[in-house]
């Protein structure tokens, strides 16, 4: 049995709460689980120390059987300092796309075209 640690949706329309459970990685998102670990309240202050409530001792004990989190749970255990998450870099994803970089090409073509003074009246004028 494929085992998750997860979050489970709870709370009202619009006022989300999350339980942070072990379940079979089969069941639905808010269904049958084997035992809940703790809760998550986004709405909180991101500084606030009742924002996440976590029973280490039982998720460490999921981690050793061979429980898998979900990136969202991976970050708090990472956070607790129980499990170490690669950080992510996209490098890539700031750079503009084609169509971006074709626009400021044009741009600048302009901007160089109108701000060169007109050379041919300046040198009928020398020549004369």
């Amino acid at each position: 049995m494929a085992l998750k640690l997860r979050l489970a949706r709870a709370g009202t329309k619009k006022r989300p709460f999350y339980h942070i459970v072990v379940a079979d990685a089969r069941s639905p998102r808010d269904g049958r689980f084997i035992e809940k670990l703790g809760t998550y309240n986004p709405l909180l202050a991101k500084d606030a120390e009742n924002r996440i409530v976590l029973n280490t001792e039982r998720a460490q004990h999921w981690l050793s059987v061979g429980a898998t989190p979900t990136d969202r749970v991976l970050r708090f255990l990472d956070a607790a300092g129980i499990a170490k998450r690669d950080a992510r870099n996209n490098p890539n994803k700031a750079v503009p796309g084609d169509k971006a970089k074709e626009r400021a090409e044009e741009r600048a073509a302009r901007a160089a075209a109108a701000s060169e003074p007109p050379a041919a009246p300046a040198e009928e004028a020398a020549a004369e």
